[in-house]
């Protein structure tokens, strides 16, 4: 395997590793460890360009950083992404893939993310401790997708009261973006209030499932952005809020699962605001995963008891970041922003 390091200012140790025996290509980005190891998933996606792969992984990490430090979870901000399709997935390349985080020597922990299932980390746990997420039986705390998908139910609840000052989601209807892992849990929570639910998903099985357990109406994936509806909630892949699709928007609120909403931080963030639009930052509310992930190092090993109370705090959190940006009339975005560099500067404080 032939690891090379990547210079990229602001970023601790960036890396991209190829086997050509297993096939695999691949990149790790260690953002800040400044509250402690890298945590973040590990993504298969088939980028079109290597180049979007590290524009991916670097984007990635460093949300992670901002989410560990606003959720206090004691971690910092990492993530790998390995370019593939789905159909190349072999135990040969995850074995290599547990080699290269093994490379990194603890810096970078990895767990589960798009495309990526507890089988895939049992083989990258044959090369690396450094793996979460794993079955219970074996100490870990399973799949994190439902606890993703509890906290960002809290999340929209959150702003719901930001919207319409009520919690209350009878009869809102939720453009639901992505029903995967995450997505089709936090439609089932949306249904069993009350709300309604439109869908989209690249993944066809995924809508079918949708419009059986959740009776969902579909709708192609480009349409989602024109569903005259209450809530926006994106649960795929980021930078669907962007100067293309935020003037579509026919929505009160956004709150989803996804990882970097904002194609541009500040430029989209505050097109968001200017429409009056609710927005829930998205490592803010979709925490929960990384949340429950967490609480298997604390004394005593993983309890969920403890980890479901952490994730509904994010209701809270949300409130009082939105409470933020209306004291100083800046986005939701730049409030969560703050609260997160402020976390890390106490604890680079104290260090």
């Amino acid at each position: 395997m032939k690891i090379t390091p990547i210079e990229v200012d602001g970023y601790e140790k960036v890396a991209r590793a190829e086997d050509p025996a297993s096939g695999l290509v691949a990149y790790i980005s260690v953002h800040n460890t400044t509250l402690g190891p890298a945590l973040g998933g590990m993504r298969l996606w088939n980028y079109a360009h290597e180049e979007d792969a590290l524009t991916d992984v670097l984007r990635l990490s460093r949300g992670m950083t901002f989410k560990s430090a606003v959720a206090r979870t004691g971690l910092g901000g990492g993530k790998s992404v390995i370019v593939a399709d789905a159909s190349q997935k072999s135990d040969a390349l995850f074995k290599a893939m547990g080699a290269f985080i093994e490379s990194f020597g603890g810096k970078y922990i990895t767990a589960e993310d798009v495309n990526i299932g507890i089988p895939d980390l049992l083989s990258v746990r044959t090369q690396t401790n450094y793996v979460t997420g794993l079955p219970r039986d074996m100490g870990g705390s399973g799949n994190p997708s439902p606890y993703t998908a509890l906290g960002c139910f809290e999340g929209v609840k959150a702003a719901a009261i930001e919207a319409w000052g009520s919690d209350d989601l009878r009869g809102k209807v939720v453009a639901l973006q992505g029903a995967g892992n995450v997505g089709i849990v936090l439609g089932k929570h949306l249904v069993d209030c009350g709300a309604k639910i439109v869908v989209a998903d690249v993944n066809a099985s995924n809508v079918a499932k949708a419009c059986d357990e959740l009776s969902a109406e579909a709708v192609d994936v480009d349409a989602i952005y024109d569903v005259d509806c209450d809530i926006y909630a994106p649960c795929a892949l980021g930078a669907t809020l962007n100067d293309e699709t935020i003037p579509r928007l026919k929505c009160k609120v956004v709150a989803g699962a996804a990882n970097n909403q904002l194609k541009d931080e500040v430029r989209h963030g505050n097109m968001i605001t200017e429409r009056g639009i609710v927005y829930a930052p998205d490592y803010v509310i979709n925490a929960g995963g990384i949340i429950n992930v967490s609480l298997e190092a604390e004394p005593g090993g993983y309890n969920e008891e403890a980890a479901v109370l952490r994730i509904k705090n994010i209701y809270h959190a949300l409130q009082s970041i939105f409470e933020t940006a209306r004291e100083r009339s800046i986005t939701t975005h730049a409030a969560a922003q703050a609260v997160a560099e402020a976390n890390l500067a106490e604890a680079a404080a104290t260090a």
